[in-house]
């Protein structure tokens, strides 16, 4: 009992120092494979280093400040150069490490690296492997891959470990990118970004962000390149997919939840740490053209909404993000200095604004290739000097580069100091002492095998995914679909059948189009009977016609950029289409494509009876439903942001009552995409079909 007492008061002690800022810290779990443990007062150490003896850095009883003033103190220039390198470190198939992994650790001298490869429990066949986007591989396979990383991490001279960073990769996508987000796979798969914001539902967003962490944390990812904190304010910007909403304040609330909830309240051993982007706000697209390419290169704020898009960022700031990220458009017209160069060339933007005026501390992280091809306003540059005026102007570590050579010439020709240096090195290493990778680096790879994307997990994403969903319009009376009293079923596990003395008017006749016909075969629509519409005109096949007998025509539409330039990899239109939004323009454009196309969509609509049919459209941007389309008769609209078809069937059934609200406006023509501001959310009165907060219920 006695020595319970004691047990207990050391603990109450311990819990007590903690709180107070004492250098008392709870003992953390060690784990290495390279190194050697020591054993100092009954407690377990790492020797990174391979010197026999314990190190400041390697005392995770000290505080961290010191802990890398120790380390700092320890480098090599070569060292140091290379903790300013991140760039993408796949698995190659199987979860092999590939043949750039040493090179990159211990020639280059990196600790930071993009993962990008799908990690899904069935991989597809690796023929024609994307080197940017890599294999495909199990959670088990990737888990393995991370440790064998942090284990020649480990073994370099002082023990440095890794840290990896993705894209998002927990939603339903349509069109995954390679540089933009990654296919969930086998990760819970929730609704994307503006589904999230459609719930208006805090409380879930911040169990979508814990179960993120979780399953990130399983294979050993502990960073992520997002969340974006960018408005949706001009609707032609095709990476409107990946923002929450037009509304700042939603915003904010949404990057504070999901701070706290990734990152905890502070890094820790549990923590995806984020490098939110694009300061200060990449929404105000000049024409709704995007800043990967020439044509988009301004950002422009023709209602002087500059601080409208900095909420969202500053909300961030106060939550302790670990990282930001700018974007690489130029702020034409702004106070802060240079205006005429991009976000990550601007002291101004990056030092005067992030840090002096914001007190922002953590790391600033470049978006991927801002040298270069990119580097807006500096284009007469040399490489060397773009380089040296992004770390002047306040950026910490270049993304997309893998070569200290660039950095060490800087040193030696004197544009870059090795003060300055040291700077950026102290602010990076903090992140990978607060999440207690020096002490252990490793994961689990069985657990992670069972873990990720377990069916609790889904089970809460289908749940958000119905929350999402917005209905737009309904004719009184059509929705829900009134399913019949429950019918008895075969074997549950089989097909259902149709009993002989089932009553006619007990059968719902559905004609569908871009739906998969597993899902509506699933034993909760024993009431369908069903004909899809879907054909493959390529194999010179025709769409099979509506039966007369059919009360409703569902039609899941989404559209594409398919048709656009080659050389437009990030996704987009053509940049003479970029003011095409309207759905009667985007049938007749080169770069857009359709889903069904809009003639299949009004001859169903002919067929079936406009009031019968139900079009669930995914609003990857806030497309225009113009009057010329036809589609505002239809008898319901729902507007989707991620989902599948059992959580829109959930919705028109009734199984789940519509409640979720537009996160962004929706216009009644097409002229007002182009006359409205691109900094300012919503349109004009008189333009808005749908304004933002819209939905109606049953």
């Amino acid at each position: 009992m006695e020595n319970e007492m004691k047990r207990i008061l050391t603990t109450i002690v311990l819990i007590v120092c903690l709180g107070t800022g004492s250098n008392l810290v709870a003992k953390p779990t060690i784990d290495a494979r390279a190194v050697q443990v020591l054993v100092v007062d009954d407690a377990q150490f790492k020797d990174l280093n391979k010197n026999m003896k314990l190190d400041v850095y390697e005392d995770w009883r000290q505080p961290v400040e010191k802990r890398i003033e120790d380390l700092v103190s320890q480098m090599t220039l070569t060292e140091k150069a290379g903790m300013l390198l991140i760039n993408t470190l796949n698995a190659d198939p199987g979860g092999v490490i590939s043949d750039n992994a040493p090179e990159y650790i211990e020639a280059q001298k990196m600790t930071r690296f993009v993962f990008r490869n799908t990690v899904t429990a069935r991989p597809a066949s690796q023929n024609g492997v994307s080197m940017r986007r890599g294999a495909q591989v199990t959670p088990y396979e990737a888990a393995q891959f991370m440790n064998g990383i942090q284990e020649i991490s480990e073994s370099t001279r002082l023990g440095i470990p890794a840290l990896f960073k993705s894209n998002a990769r927990n939603h339903f996508t349509h069109d995954a990118r390679a540089g933009i987000n990654v296919a969930a796979g086998s990760f819970s798969a929730w609704p994307k970004e503006a589904g999230l914001a459609a719930t208006r539902d805090m409380d879930l967003v911040a169990e979508f962000a814990k179960t993120m962490a979780v399953e990130w944390t399983a294979i050993g990812l502990r960073g992520m390149y997002g969340y974006m904190a960018d408005l949706a304010t001009e609707p032609r910007w095709y990476r409107i997919h990946e923002t929450f909403t037009e509304d700042s304040d939603l915003a904010a609330d949404i990057m504070s939840v999901l701070v706290t909830n990734l990152q905890g309240k502070k890094l820790g051993p549990g923590s995806v740490a984020l490098t939110m982007k694009h300061f200060p706000g990449g929404g105000p697209q000049e024409r709704g053209a995007d800043p990967h390419y020439e044509f988009g290169k301004n950002q422009t704020y023709p209602t002087n909404g500059f601080v409208y898009h900095l909420k969202p960022f500053k909300s961030a700031i106060d939550a302790g993000v670990s990282s930001l990220m700018p974007y690489y458009g130029i702020p034409v017209g702004q106070k802060y200095l240079p205006n005429d160069v991009g976000m990550a060339f601007s002291k101004g933007i990056l030092t005067d604004l992030l840090r002096g005026e914001l007190g922002y501390e953590g790391y600033i992280n470049s978006d991927t290739g801002i040298i270069g091809n990119r580097a807006w306003g500096l284009e007469g540059k040399s490489i060397e000097e773009q380089i040296a005026i992004a770390i002047e102007a306040g950026t910490d570590v270049l993304s997309g580069f893998d070569n200290n050579a660039q950095i060490l010439g800087l040193v030696d020709s004197g544009l870059l100091k090795k003060s300055r240096l040291d700077i950026s090195v102290t602010r990076l290493l903090r992140e990978q002492f607060e999440l207690g990778l020096f002490e252990n680096p490793y994961v689990d790879a069985d657990r992670a095998s069972y873990l990720v994307g377990n069916r609790s997990f889904q089970r809460k994403a289908e749940e958000a995914q119905r929350k999402s969903i917005v209905l737009l319009q309904t004719k009184e009376g059509l929705l829900p679909i009134k399913m019949p009293s429950e019918l008895p079923l075969s074997q549950p596990w089989r097909t259902p059948y149709v009993p002989k003395d089932r009553e006619e008017d007990e059968v719902i006749r559905l004609y569908t189009m871009g739906m998969n016909a597993e899902v509506l075969r699933d034993l909760r629509w024993n009431a369908f009977t069903v004909v899809s519409g879907d054909y493959e005109a390529s194999k010179g096949e025709t769409r099979p016609t509506v039966p007369e007998n059919t009360d409703y025509a569902i039609i899941r539409v989404n559209v594409s950029n398919d048709g656009a330039r080659r050389d437009l990899f990030f996704g987009g239109s053509n940049p003479e289409e970029l003011n095409i939004l309207a759905f009667s323009d985007m049938a007749k454009a080169k770069s857009w494509k359709i889903t069904p196309t809009l003639g299949d969509i009004q001859a169903v609509m002919d067929e079936a009876r406009a009031d019968k049919t139900i079009l669930s459209i995914y609003f990857r941007q806030p497309f225009v439903l113009d009057k010329k389309s036809d589609l505002r008769k239809a008898g319901a609209i729902l507007a989707t942001f991620g989902v599948g078809d059992a959580a829109i069937l959930d919705v028109l059934t009734g199984k789940h009552n519509p409640t979720g609200k537009l996160p962004f406006s929706l216009a009644n023509n097409a002229e007002a995409v182009k006359t409205q501001d691109s900094d300012a959310p919503g349109y004009r009165k008189k333009d808005t079909l749908f304004p933002f907060g819209h939905g109606l219920t049953y």
